[in-house]
């Protein structure tokens, strides 16, 4: 069995008002080279100065996955070319990031992080669909970013995009990022390979700028194939630094891997080291918000299973909704049963956030209400869902329709029995054995009582009519 080894390389754009290093301010989507200064232009003679909300945001994160956290950290000069690298130089970190080590959980898995720095971006190239010429926007030259690299400690592409979504959680409950791969706020880079026999890792190659969760699954599903049939056949997988093309879906060559040395990295001249003192850590514990994996915990000590608790919990938009509605005194199960299946299934098929409908906390836990109690069925409680997320007040709905639950077993015996003499046919089928048949029997029923009749009833009274 092939077993992958993945780790990810993630750019998250900090959620700062100006630049990294100048006053620049951040407006995405304005007129090409509109934010731009001599700092962040490159031009001699300017000096940078770090901006401390985008440290703060850095450190925020690193102590959010329980990173090691040390006392002097500085920048360094990263030396590559790109035509919209206006220093040819990169201002990143090197042997002294601002966090190492830490976690990231996936269910009882554990990500181990291997280190989160910062640094500042690269501008924009632009290329004219038919132009001979291309054109570079460096608005975004100096944007601070924070890049986050992973341990191979990922196993399959499902895992993947599991962890950047729950990255993506956890930066947009801090406040540091909106970590919008949309927008280019969340980018990454993905390294794969293949473990031998003996369990070591095999070479590995990088495909880089995937600008979605969906990119990076699909991505790497292509590659682990392409690499799979590179050793079947006898070959061997070379290293190097891949693309990835979403029309073929196919990886493609971009360049042979550069190695550390080739950034000749030295430490910024302009910047000095800087010291990360107790206290300024306390401050910042301070300001940290109930992260998703805490969150979970307590929808499990609540009576959620672990399973839907962690769904809940990384959805920054049916969480405060799941908090509300627990707070009617519904059962928590019960809520978390009807977001993750029903409610979600309503959104992502009429493509709207749970903010665009009517649903209300309350309504919600009205509609569980009526089906623990037995008011009305579950099947009742399905159809009129579209009503209630429009802000229909399922109590009204239930009384004015007349939707409550059949509970005279009476009326229910007499309308089954009616059933099986009208289906001889479909009564001999269940008795030579084809259990199932059974259904036909019971949506007549259901249909008659117009949903209300508790569905285990009738199966049981139809079971007794017929004999079995």
């Amino acid at each position: 069995m092939v077993r992958p080894a993945i780790g990810l390389e993630v750019h998250l754009h900090l959620k700062t008002k100006t630049k990294m290093f100048c006053s620049c301010a951040l407006h995405y989507g304005d007129a090409p080279n509109t934010h731009v200064c001599p700092v962040c232009l490159g031009l001699p003679g300017s000096l940078p100065v770090a901006n401390r909300e985008a440290v703060e945001k850095g450190l925020l994160l690193a102590l959010a996955l329980g990173c090691e956290i040390p006392e002097r950290t500085q920048f360094h000069r990263k030396n590559y070319f790109y035509p919209d690298l206006p220093k040819n130089y990169q201002i990143s970190q090197y042997d002294r990031p601002i966090g190492t080590g830490g976690v990231l959980e996936l269910g009882e898995k554990k990500i181990r992080i291997r280190r989160i720095h910062l640094e500042e971006d690269a501008g924009k190239s632009l290329h004219p669909e038919g132009g001979e010429h291309s054109l570079v926007d460096l608005n975004r030259a100096g944007a601070p970013l924070v890049e986050l690299v992973t341990e191979p400690d990922i196993e399959s592409p499902e895992e993947a995009r599991e962890f950047l979504r729950r990255l993506q959680a956890i930066a947009r409950t801090l406040g540091v990022s909106d970590a919008s791969p949309e927008e280019g706020k969340m980018r990454a880079d993905v390294n794969v390979s293949l473990r031998r026999p003996d369990g070591t890792l095999g070479t590995k190659v990088e495909i880089k700028n995937l600008n979605s969760f969906k990119s990076v699954q699909r991505a790497l599903e292509y590659e682990i194939q392409r690499q799979k049939k590179i050793l079947e056949r006898g070959g061997v997988v070379e290293q190097a630094t891949l693309g990835f093309d979403e029309k073929s879906g196919k990886t493609y060559l971009m360049r042979t891997k550069e190695t550390e040395s080739d950034y000749r990295y030295f430490p910024e001249p302009d910047l000095v080291p800087f010291t990360i003192s107790e206290a300024w850590l306390s401050e910042l514990k301070e300001e940290m918000p109930e992260l998703p994996a805490e969150r979970s915990r307590r929808y499990q000590e609540a009576g959620v299973r672990p399973y839907d608790a962690e769904i809940l919990a990384y959805d920054l938009e049916l969480a405060p909704f799941f908090d509300a509605a627990l707070k009617t005194g519904a059962d928590p199960q019960k809520l978390a049963n009807w977001l993750n299946a029903d409610v979600k299934g309503y959104l992502t098929q009429r493509e709207v956030t749970l903010a665009e409908t009517g649903l209300t906390p309350e309504n919600l836990a009205k509609l569980v209400r009526l089906v623990e109690a037995g008011t009305i069925t579950g099947r009742v409680a399905k159809e009129i869902l579209p009503e209630v997320m429009q802000g229909a007040d399922p109590e009204r709905l239930v009384e004015e329709r007349g939707l409550k639950a059949v509970t005279d077993e009476g009326a229910i015996r007499a309308l089954v029995e009616k059933v099986v003499a009208e289906n001889p046919q479909v009564v001999e089928q269940i008795k030579a054995g084809k259990a199932k048949a059974i259904n036909a029997l019971l949506g007549q029923v259901m249909k008659a009582t117009r949903g209300t009749a508790p569905p285990d009833l009738v199966r049981r009274l139809l079971e007794e009519a017929i004999g079995r």
